[in-house]
Order: structure tokens, then C-alpha cells, then sequence
């Protein structure tokens, strides 16, 4: 705020005129000596109002419908049929970054850059999607039928900032996943399938009713002498219903019921119109093949395993995005700190110029050093153009990770102040190598979704050793058939009629008609029932196709177990090498400090001889151009040091559970806690503006 800035006019002649020049005079002299000692770094910074942190705000709870779940027909039995609405997809961003939002900047701190993450996101967003498409898998699975799988890599679409660890290979998948426990792999000239899923066949659990409903006429022309009518006319109508259920035992139930009505015009039919209706009821059991629970329930299971997996994959989506934001905003600080040691430096760089430039009208320095000076000057000003575009693309990239859309032009043209500096602890006890390595085995999830891939394929193992047996079904049916209609007065064979009485189906014995009633009647009486038991036999001579994937699918599994072990000596690498990075960046902030120390002494003593003419322009210049190095290079030893601290909670699994966020919240999208991020401080030239702030920050850096 600039001291030639008065609001009101004092009269000369007012006792406050007097107070007002004290007050300007000490405002110029305080401003010569910030000019004649303008150090690069380590003078008093401008203090930046800050406001308060914005309190936990509401939002509407997303994917938390349970889709693994059918509809139920009851009391609405249509509602099987109806399709189930879907919201759509959420592309607004949450009130939390208008919170931050004051005078067209946002101050961000780093808890509020996870708690943003969490909330908006995208790639947070896509990975949510698969936990509710892994439950459509689980409701897919109950109906019998075989499972589509889920996308459980992680998605990495977030610009700016890369993950930590020793293999982040980036694949192919949907979403831009990488190759996960529950996907699919490419193999040479082609797609390569597993054997997940192999096995005997499943019929679908839900009972499946069919039915045949038909209208025929039909009339044909004679060509036989022997033929009573010259065209024959018939109409039959048929009405035939079936029903299918398999139960998860290996049983299976069916049964079936048909009728028809025909009419005709041949006066050698007995009947006219003849009705005729049968039924069977008949349920197989699986003996050898398909026998049991395991074999019939493996894409239950599978799809189960997959939630399981889902579920872990999200947490590893959110540790992996919060570690990217975590290593993004440290990039934003150093950016934003080096945009401020690169403008100190050019003030003194452009003070020297002019001190250099009037001592040289004088004569009393050469006028080589107005050269040095501008020299300097001009490369000062290089360096701060560079860091000022740094700064807007660390900005522009932490802005897009942490919103949804950035088509508000207010969020699009808001620079970013980060509010958290980095804090090096004074004592770090080490952790044991060992202590940190069995955290690791226990809570990294990659590790997790192995040993849940692993139960699914000793299932799967289970299913095909079961495919190799011959298929034996023992089977029974009962049934019954009945007929009946009208008989034919017309019907008559060289002058005898056709009707004999004794010789007459059952129901036409005291009767020339049997209306649909009595030939219902007939399907329960025993008039003509159809019942019996078998056997039915398969055997597959050779049997190559089921050995081969029964070995395959042990392969298959003893590879995930060489691929499990491979992820533990790969997670002991990572804690391994993450620790070692924390202990050589702690040294390297220890020496990048001693070495700040020591060129902010050179600058001010050399400031101090050049005062008493023991010194040159020329050396104070190279000693503020090393001071300005030397501040750069503590920065980012600090921004390297704070990243190595969230690759180590990274390489544990534990950096969810030491910056205190919440699954539940990430699943919801709707932060209520704010996290607390380890090892961090407020800067020292922010203060907030207290409760009462209504409006944007009154001070400007």
C-alpha cells in the first residue's frame, strides 16, 4: 500500500497538517532504507490478509445407491420391468473453492487443496463410477449368468504432477487406467484370455417363463380320390407355456404346459373340434459335472471379489491422486517463492543500475560497471519472466485438478496464493527400515487386491478341476395329457359311423362331448399319465479341452503368486529407496540452509564495504546473484523434502491415515472434516481477517 496515497485534504494551517508531514517524511526514509538494502531474501516480508478457513459445507451425497440389489415386484410387479433412472454426471464444482475465492484469488491451503481433490476431482470422479458398476456385476452374477468385470486401475488424467514408486507405467484401459487385478491384458497378435469364469455351464437363476400364443388357418387343396372333401380347412389355435429355473446346487427345474384347439372340415376325424392339452414338470440334478455350490455360485463369488477389489482400488486411486496434489502444490510454492526471490533480486539488480549509472555521471566509478549492472538487470529480468510463467502454469494446473470445470471465467483468471509453507521437523527420530516395511505389506493396496485376485482364482482352480469330470444328470418327470372337443357326426367308413363307444377314448365312453374343463381334468386324474427317472451320460474322449484349462488355470495362478511376491520385493524397494530420499533431502535442506546463511553474510558484508568504498558494485552484484541462487536452491530442497515425506506415507500406505481423511467422505464426495496434512506451517505473511470479514482481503502483496 503506497504511502502517496491521502483519501481527504488537511488545511495547512490545522494541527494535523504537522502529524500528516512527520508521517510522510518517516514513510520516504523507511522506503531509502528498503532501497539501499533490498536484499533478495531475507528482509521483512509484505504481509497478505488472509481470509478465515471456510467452514465444512454441505453438498449432495453422490453414488450411494446400492445397485447390487434387484428391484422388487412388490406391490408394483412392473417394476422389474422399468428402466432404473441414473443421475447424471456432476460437473459443477463444489461451494468449497468459492469459499476460497476473494478478490479474484484463492488462498489455498495445502489441507484445502485435498479436501478440493476429494470433492472435485475428475479422476476421484471416473474411479468412483466403478464402485457402482462393480455392484451391477454382483446383481448380474445372482441371475446366473457370467460377469463383465470391472476397471480397478487407477486413472491418471490429472495434468502436473506424476505418482511416486518405482513402476508408474500409465496403460491403456478405460479412463486411462493402468493394468490392474480384475482387467484384462494384451498379449502378440491379439487378445489374450484367462480362464477366470471357466467351468461347467450355469442356467440362469431367475426363473424364466415363456409362452406361445398362435391363431392358424389353414386351407388345402385336394389331389387324392380317396380324399372325403375337395379342400381342407382347418383352424387350430395353440397356446403353449414353458418355465425354466436353475437353483445353485446344480439342479435344475423346468416344466411345460400345451394346448390346442382344432377344428376342421374332414368328415374323417373323429373329433370336431378336438381339444388336446398336456403337461410335464421335470428337474434334472448335475451328479458329477456342475455338482454343487462352488461350481454354480464362481461368478458370485468372482463378483464379490471384484467389489472387494473396487473398493481397494479406490482407496489406491485416492492416496495416488492426493500424493499428485500433494506434489502439485509443493510445485506451486516453490513457484510462487521463486517468483518472490526473482523480484527482490531484480530490485536490487535495478537499484544498482541507477546507483551505478548516477556514480558514473559523477565519475567515480567506471562507467564498465553501468554495463555489469544492466547486464545483470537484464538477465534478472529473464529469470523473473520465467518464473512468472512458472507460476502461471503451476496455477493453471492446480486449478484444473482441483475443479470439476473451469468454464466460470472468475476461476479460470484467479490466481492461486498457496497459504502453507514448508516446515522441516527439528527432531526426526527414523523409523526402523524394517518397522516401515511390514507397514507396508499390510496396508499398500496393491498387495491387497493381489491376495483378493488370488482367492478368486483358487475358486476358479476349484471349477475347472470340476470341469474335468464327465457329465452325469439323473433326471424325473411326471406328466399327464387329456383330450377332448365334440365328436364328428360326419365321420363314417363305407357307411359306419366312426363313433363306437367302447372303443372311445375314456372321457367320450358316456359322452359325445368333453368340453376344456374335463380335458384339464384329465392332466391330474391319471387318465394318461407320463412319468419316469433316467440317467444321462456324457464322456469326452481325450478330454483335451478341460485339461488344458485346468493346467492353464494353474499356471495361471502360480503366476499371481510369483506376481504377488514381485509387488512385496517391489514395496520393500519403494520404502527402502522413499527412505533414503527423506534422510538425503533433510541433509540437503540442512546444506541448502548453511549455504543461504553463508551467502546472505557475503551479501551483507560486501553491502556494508561498499558503503566505505572498500568494495565494487560489481562483487555486491555477483554476491546477490549467489544470495538468490542459494535462496532458490532452499526452496527447492524444502519442495523436494515435503515430497519425499508423502512418497514414504505413499510407499507405507499410510498417507490416508497420518493426514486424517476419510474413505467414506472420498466416497461421498462431500468433505466434512477438513484433513490435516503433517509437517506444514501457515506463512508467516498471510493473517486472516478474522470472523467478520465479509469481502475480499484489504491488503495486497
Amino acid at each position: 500500500m503506497s504511502c502517496l496515497s491521502p483519501r481527504f485534504a488537511v488545511p495547512k494551517s490545522s494541527p494535523w497538517f504537522l502529524l500528516i508531514v512527520i508521517l510522510l517524511l518517516l514513510c520516504f526514509v523507511s522506503a531509502g532504507v528498503a532501497q539501499q538494502n533490498p536484499p533478495p531474501s531475507a528482509q521483512a516480508q509484505t504481509v497478505i490478509d488472509m481470509p478465515v478457513a471456510p467452514q465444512p459445507v454441505s453438498r449432495e451425497a453422490v453414488h450411494l445407491q446400492d445397485y447390487a440389489r434387484s428391484r422388487s415386484a412388490f406391490p408394483h410387479f412392473l417394476r422389474p420391468y422399468i428402466s432404473r433412472e441414473v443421475p447424471p454426471p456432476n460437473l459443477g464444482n463444489s461451494p468449497r473453492i468459492d469459499q476460497l475465492m476473494h478478490d479474484g484469488r484463492i488462498y489455498l491451503s495445502i489441507d484445502d487443496a485435498v479436501a478440493l481433490a476429494l470433492e472435485n476431482n475428475l479422476d476421484i470422479e471416473i474411479a468412483r463410477y466403478n464402485l457402482n458398476i462393480a455392484d451391477t456385476d454382483i446383481l448380474r452374477a445372482k441371475s446366473g449368468a457370467s460377469i463383465l468385470g470391472t476397471n480397478a486401475g487407477i486413472v491418471q488424467n490429472t495434468p502436473g504432477g506424476g505418482i511416486g514408486g518405482l513402476g508408474s507405467t500409465v496403460g491403456s484401459g478405460t479412463g486411462g487406467t493402468t493394468i490392474a487385478a480384475s482387467g484384462a491384458g494384451t498379449g502378440t497378435n491379439g487378445l489374450v484370455s484367462s480362464t477366470l469364469g471357466s467351468g461347467s455351464p450355469i442356467t440362469s437363476f431367475d426363473p424364466l417363463l415363456t409362452s406361445n400364443l398362435q391363431l392358424d388357418k389353414n386351407q388345402i387343396e385336394s389331389t387324392s380320390p380317396f380324399s372325403p372333401v375337395p379342400v381342407l380347412a382347418e383352424n387350430t389355435y395353440t397356446a403353449d407355456f414353458g418355465y425354466t429355473q436353475g437353483f445353485q446346487w446344480g439342479g435344475i427345474l423346468s416344466g411345460t404346459f400345451n394346448n390346442t384347439h382344432l377344428s376342421s372340415n374332414n368328415t374323417t376325424d373323429l373329433f370336431t373340434p378336438q381339444l388336446g392339452s398336456n403337461f410335464q414338470f421335470r428337474f434334472t440334478q448335475n451328479i458329477l459335472q456342475g455338482f454343487g455350490f462352488l461350481p454354480n455360485t464362481r461368478f458370485i463369488r468372482f463378483a464379490k471379489n471384484n467389489r472387494e477389489i473396487t473398493d481397494v482400488a479406490f482407496r489406491l486411486q485416492v492416496i495416488t491422486t492426493v500424493d499428485q496434489i500433494e506434489n502439485m502444490y509443493w510445485d506451486l510454492v516453490y513457484a510462487y517463492e521463486n517468483v518472490r526471490v526473482q523480484k527482490e533480486s531484480m530490485a536490487y539488480s535495478q537499484k544498482a543500475l541507477e546507483d551505478a549509472t548516477r556514480q558514473a555521471k559523477v565519475g567515480t566509478v567506471p562507467p564498465i560497471q553501468v554495463v555489469s549492472a544492466k547486464s545483470v538487470v537484464a538477465t534478472n529480468q529473464q529469470n523473473l519472466i520465467l518464473a512468472e510463467n512458472n507460476l502461471r502454469l503451476e496455477q493453471l494446473l492446480m486449478k484444473n485438478a482441483l475443479s470439476r470445470s473451469m468454464e466460470d471465467p472468475m476461476l479460470a483468471d484467479a490466481d492461486v496464493i498457496p497459504t502453507s509453507t514448508m516446515q522441516l521437523p527439528q527432531n526426526e527420530s527414523p523409523t526402523p527400515t524394517q518397522d516401515l516395511i511390514n507397514e507396508a505389506l499390510r496396508h499398500r493396496a496393491e498387495l491387497v487386491e493381489s491376495r483378493i485376485d488370488l482367492n478368486s482364482r483358487q475358486i476358479n482352480n476349484k471349477a475347472v478341476r470340476n470341469a474335468l469330470l464327465p457329465t452325469l444328470s439323473a433326471f424325473a418327470y411326471y406328466g399327464g395329457s387329456g383330450v377332448g372337443g365334440d365328436v364328428n357326426p360326419a365321420c363314417a367308413f363305407a357307411g359306419i359311423p366312426c363313433y363306437n363307444p367302447a372303443k372311445a377314448p375314456p372321457p367320450f365312453r358316456n359322452t359325445t362331448s368333453v368340453g376344456y374343463g374335463g380335458t384339464l381334468n384329465q392332466l391330474v386324474n391319471s387318465t394318461a399319465p407320463d412319468k419316469g427317472v433316467g440317467l444321462t451320460l456324457s464322456i469326452p474322449i481325450r478330454n483335451r479341452l478341460a485339461q488344458s484349462q485346468q493346467v492353464r488355470a494353474q499356471l495361471e495362478y502360480s503366476q499371481a503368486q510369483v506376481r504377488e511376491h514381485q509387488l512385496e520385493n517391489q514395496v520393500r524397494i519403494e520404502v527402502r529407496n522413499a527412505q533414503f530420499d527423506v534422510g538425503q533431502n533433510r541433509v540437503a535442506v540442512e546444506a541448502a540452509q548453511s549455504a543461504y546463511d553463508f551467502a546472505k553474510q557475503t551479501f551483507d558484508a560486501d553491502q556494508q564495504q561498499l558503503k566505505v568504498g572498500l568494495m565494487t558494485q560489481v562483487t555486491v552484484l555477483q554476491a546477490a546473484s549467489a544470495l538468490t541462487t542459494a535462496e532458490s536452491n532452499l526452496v527447492s530442497a524444502k519442495a523436494a523434502y515435503e515430497k519425499s515425506r508423502i512418497e514414504l506415507d505413499r510407499a507405507t500406505g499410510l498417507l490416508l491415515d497420518h493426514e486424517g481423511i476419510s474413505i467414506d467422505e472420498a466416497v461421498k464426495g462431500q468433505v466434512t472434516q477438513l484433513p490435516t496434512v503433517p509437517y506444514v506451517a501457515p506463512r508467516k505473511d498471510l493473517q486472516p481477517l478474522g470472523d467478520n470479514a465479509g469481502g475480499p482481503p484489504a491488503g495486497q502483496e
